[in-house]
């Protein structure tokens, strides 16, 4: 029973400075149609993770405009007692405040951190009658020292297709953790020209994973970033222009729920879900994703006169048939053909 859990952000561009949280922000995305500096709202969430066999699909749990992680975290954290937790989580996080944090609640957190990260062997065992202090490092882990560590070179499946790797990996003290024992593995991917990208650190501290888990479990952060796409383009989080934070938050969680319920109906394998499906012919296999359940749920709800429901006079939803109950209670039947 584990649960891996996602932190990340990104930054809806907005012009008003009145807009609840507008400010200047660095553009991390590097797109080239944009400024290195652009105004806007900076959103931070927090999505649960499901590994699929045709990939990893994000469910957005809670999301605020530039909060404390642990604001998240308290929210959040009683959904999933008693599971294994796994937290991934960015450079950007990876701090000591932040892991320990995390491990005072049992979590285990896997994350990129600088390459230059201070790290040490194990002390070396005292010698009967030494005098002085105990060491609490060994040796420090310089370059030449990665590089006569072994090189393993395999291929793994991750962000959807299948990529060649190579890395190096070792249990080591890390000095940032105050010497907490961690699972460090340098790896580089292959690009499409068949050269190498420059080497990442990536940290765990669960030693008990071996490096290719670590790896393939980080790979799962990709499905966050699908996330945040199709928040943007598809469900109306670029276009949430409300003036009140309350307001904002309001509508943009009621997105996310919208957005989590297509997620689900794409991981039932049920015939009503394949029905769904279908209306697409020139795709092989008719897969089941959440687009594809989306868009045949907008041509069904198209002709449902959801506007004119909404009374301005009590400023209240009314469907059609809405009668009250002896007890007060309210029934609605809506039929869609």
């Amino acid at each position: 029973r584990r649960s891996i859990w996602w932190w990340d952000d990104t930054v809806v561009l907005r012009a008003s400075k009145k807009a609840p949280g507008s400010q200047i922000h660095h553009q991390h995305g590097n797109k080239p149609n944009l400024a290195a500096y652009v105004r806007g709202q900076c959103w931070v969430s927090l999505a649960w993770v499901i590994r699929r066999e045709r990939g990893c699909v994000a469910l957005p749990l809670l999301s605020r405009l530039v909060p404390a992680a642990g604001t998240l975290v308290r929210a959040v954290c009683q959904l999933l007692a008693g599971h294994k937790v796994r937290v991934l989580v960015d450079s950007w996080y990876m701090r000591r405040r932040f892991i320990e944090s995390m491990r005072g609640r049992g979590f285990h957190v896997i994350g990129q951190v600088r390459i230059d990260t201070r790290l040490y062997d194990a002390p070396p065992q005292r010698r009967p009658g030494q005098r002085g202090r105990p060491r609490k490092y060994g040796d420090k882990y310089t370059a030449r020292r990665i590089a006569h560590l072994k090189r393993t070179e395999t291929t793994l499946k991750l962000h959807g297709r299948e990529q060649v790797i190579r890395y190096r990996s070792k249990v080591l003290l890390a000095r940032f953790l105050d010497g907490l024992p961690v699972r460090v593995v340098w790896c580089e991917y292959r690009d499409g020209k068949g050269e190498w990208k420059k080497p990442r650190l990536l940290l765990s501290t669960d030693t008990c994973l071996t490096p290719e888990q670590v790896i393939e479990i980080y790979g799962q952060r990709w499905s966050i970033e699908s996330m945040f796409h199709q928040l943007k383009r598809a469900w109306g989080l670029k276009e949430a222009w409300q003036q009140h934070r309350q307001t904002l938050n309001r509508w943009v969680h009621l997105n996310q729920v919208g957005y989590g319920l297509i997620q689900l109906l794409s991981l039932l394998e049920s015939d009503a879900v394949q029905a769904l499906c279908r209306h697409s012919p020139w795709r092989q296999d008719h897969p089941v994703t959440g687009g594809q359940i989306r868009k045949e749920l907008l041509q069904i709800f198209r002709q449902v006169p959801v506007r004119q429901w909404w009374n301005r006079t009590c400023r209240k939803f009314e469907p059609p048939n809405w009668r009250g109950s002896e007890h007060g209670e309210a029934e609605a039947a809506i039929s869609l053909q």
